[in-house]
């Protein structure tokens, strides 16, 4: 138990690390789904990934930090393209 608590703790640290580096993009809330750790963005654009702006599903690596946004939400995020997968790193609502 606590070896995988130390390895959750230590990916949680270095995604945090790796998200540092990465520039942030803003967005919409437009649809969150905490069972199936998404959440929809309406985003601008997201450099690192060279996307331009549109409306889209990302995987969320850490499924807790959907709980406080809701549909409408201004946030600012950053993504990587993680296993095949468009995965958001960290998200925070913008006042």
């Amino acid at each position: 138990m606590k070896n995988r608590f130390m390895a959750s703790a230590l990916a949680l640290i270095a995604t945090t690390a790796f998200a540092a580096d990465l520039p942030p993009a803003e967005a919409e809330v437009r649809r969150v789904n905490a069972a199936g750790q998404e959440v929809t963005l309406k985003h601008g654009e997201i450099k690192n990934l060279e996307m331009p702006p549109m409306t889209m599903v990302f995987k969320v690596k850490d499924v807790s930090q959907l709980a406080p946004l809701k549909a409408g939400d201004k946030v600012r995020f950053t993504a990587d393209r993680i296993n095949g997968a468009y995965t958001v790193l960290t998200i925070e609502r913008l006042p």
